[in-house]
């Protein structure tokens, strides 16, 4: 087995996702995994503490970039609109997975652990965009609401970006979102 060869770990998560959609996230086992990807488990834990973690290995990169976005943005922006210029950035990012958006998807909706920690995951990317907004001089509790809303924003057209095979565009998405969300706000 080709343990060391070049891309390991993008061979277990594309392995990974095929068996999760084929058999199940529960009756998949990490050594089902490692063989279907040509490797080894030792190889797999050395790249994922566990088969979860092949579904939410990008989390760390996804709020550096919501993070960065907030920071980098120029002066004067409304909160929300921050968030938003942040959202659409990571759906570029998203988009460049082809199918593995819309697959992941599919297995956490199956699953209740995992939907829990999808939330959890979400409920992070929110603080973090809290956090950088309040180092950019916004106060709260509006630092909070405005994150807090963009990732209801990214939540609802993410999961109809994926309901939909993910067509179409999930920044335009985004940004249907958010303008239903202010029509609310205003009353509308």
């Amino acid at each position: 087995m080709g343990r060391w060869e070049p891309g390991a770990a993008g061979r277990l998560a594309k392995a990974a996702l095929e068996l999760f959609v084929e058999r199940g996230f529960e009756q998949t086992t990490v050594a089902e995994i490692a063989q279907r990807a040509g490797l080894t488990e030792r190889t797999f834990f050395r790249h994922f503490t566990d088969k979860r973690e092949v579904l939410f290995a990008g989390t760390g990169q996804l709020r550096e970039l919501l993070v960065r976005e907030i920071e980098q943005a120029p002066p004067g922006e409304l909160p929300i609109d921050l968030v938003a210029t942040a959202l659409r950035s990571a759906a570029r990012l998203l988009q460049q997975r082809g199918e593995f958006p819309w697959q992941r998807q599919q297995v956490i909706m199956a699953n209740v652990e995992l939907r829990e920690r999808e939330l959890i995951k979400l409920a992070a990317l929110g603080a973090a965009m809290a956090s950088a907004l309040r180092a950019r001089g916004v106060p709260e509790p509006a630092a909070s609401l405005a994150a807090e809303a963009g990732m209801t924003v990214f939540r609802v057209a993410f999961e109809r970006w994926t309901a939909e095979n993910c067509e179409p565009d999930l920044a335009k998405l985004i940004q249907e979102s958010l303008a239903a969300l202010k029509a609310v706000a205003a009353g509308r």
